[in-house]
């Protein structure tokens, strides 16, 4: 390839490896949530409200960085399920309100293991590799 291109070879993108690690890692999610019926989104925003109890959509997509085209179908799933609970808010009735029900609640008992386990998929990464990366990433995820 021509020199004025180099900028387009795939080794020389940051965006390319850091694509292919998010999928790797969502991907290894999946044997410990398919069980579940649950999606790697859907866990996360359920991460959310156990440490939250309730929080509106706006804030659950600033928290996740994910937009309410996203969320609302993911919301209604998970609403579906008997997992959290969407409510207008008595305040502003723009607002969603979305809460953690007791079966979603209970849903956190199996899952608690899931992040040793995800620890322990033999990543070539020691301790303080992904303690750097940890920051690194939100470093880049910050300074937007």
């Amino acid at each position: 390839m021509a020199q004025e291109y180099e900028q387009l070879l795939l080794k020389n993108q940051l965006c390319f490896p850091l694509y292919a690690c998010s999928r790797k890692i969502v991907g290894s999610y999946t044997p410990y949530l398919k069980p579940l019926g649950l999606t790697y989104t859907q866990y996360v925003v359920l991460m959310v409200l156990w440490e939250q109890e309730s929080v509106n959509v706006g804030q659950l997509g600033e928290i996740l960085r994910l937009d309410a085209g996203t969320l609302t179908p993911l919301l209604k799933r998970l609403e579906s399920a008997g997992y959290v609970t969407r409510a207008r808010s008595k305040e502003d009735e723009r607002i969603t309100i979305i809460t953690i029900t007791e079966a979603g609640e209970a849903l956190k008992e199996q899952c608690k293991d899931i992040p040793m386990k995800m620890a322990e998929n033999g990543s070539a990464l020691t301790k303080k590799d992904i303690k750097e990366l940890y920051r690194l990433l939100y470093l880049f995820l910050d300074g937007e």
